[in-house]
């Protein structure tokens, strides 16, 4: 009889503290590994990137048969507010033990930042309720991006249009020279298109290039196309290029015509740049 009275007492203490302790997120971190440490507030993510999320729950209700549930919500969103994915959620239910009075569960949440995520501060918000003491709790940890820079249009557009001297190079040419035999590299990006269902884009471009006499060389009408849809809208679709440079190439100013067709938004826009054949 003495052992059980001195049982009653023990969960009578833990249900006296979880009913005066109020429900709280404790310690949220968020890690560039999974179940690895804190990244630092100067900490920088990149687009395509995963972000590990862990917290700690406290102040939680336990039932005279020692069992907690808690329901818990988490949402990533741009510096538009634009969620990243669809709200996650998870439930901690389980029967606590005789020695389980410290116990705090620990939930864990792994976000992909978008590929064409721009840059700026993203924040995750966390929402706990305990389904038992009928209590919610929210909070909300800031992460910094950097990413891709697309000035926005509201109408079709082609932005960013530059020449490169190799196909991964990150710097641009200061000058838009080429010798003859070599390969001109270009990359772009397309903004200002309409969404379809479903955040849905239907963009293609075309490429033509240019003599210095004003004779079409080279034309392609579709050089590529991009179709897809996504749960985050895509700010912008990157296109590139590439163009072998005949050996038996005049010297003179060469320029190429870019046409971008929005089929979604009935849209159509060119933009011409001109290189150099030395």
């Amino acid at each position: 009889m003495a052992a059980s009275r001195v049982f009653l007492l023990f969960w009578a203490a833990i249900l006296l503290h979880a009913a005066t302790a109020p429900l709280a997120i404790l310690r949220p971190t968020i890690s560039d590994m999974e179940d690895g440490p804190g990244v630092p507030p100067s900490f920088t993510f990149v687009p395509g990137q995963f972000v590990f999320l862990s917290f700690a729950v406290g102040g939680f209700q336990v039932s005279p048969e020692r069992k907690i549930h808690l329901s818990c919500k988490v949402d990533a969103s741009d510096p538009k507010g634009v969620p990243l994915v669809e709200s996650m959620a998870s439930t901690v239910d389980t029967t606590l033990s005789e020695e389980d009075k410290n116990w705090k569960p620990i939930v864990r949440q792994q976000i992909l930042l978008p590929p064409l995520a721009g840059s700026g501060t993203y924040k995750i918000a966390m929402q706990v309720t305990d389904d038992l003491a009928k209590a919610t709790v929210s909070q909300q940890i800031s992460l910094q991006v950097r990413g891709h820079e697309v000035e926005p249009s509201d109408t079709l557009t082609i932005r960013n249009f530059h020449f490169y001297r190799g196909e991964e190079d990150r710097d641009p040419l200061a000058i838009s020279a080429y010798k003859a035999g070599d390969t001109l590299f270009a990359r772009f990006d397309i903004t200002g298109y309409k969404f379809g269902p479903h955040n849905s884009v239907d963009v293609d471009y075309g490429i033509s290039v240019v003599a210095p006499s004003g004779k079409a060389l080279f034309t392609q009408e579709k050089a590529a196309e991009e179709k897809s849809s996504s749960f985050y809208p895509k700010a912008y679709v990157p296109g590139s290029m590439n163009l072998n440079i005949y050996k038996d190439t005049k010297p003179g100013p060469y320029t190429i015509v870019l046409t971008a067709r929005d089929h979604t938004g009935n849209q159509t826009c060119e933009a011409k740049a001109t290189f150099t054949v030395e």
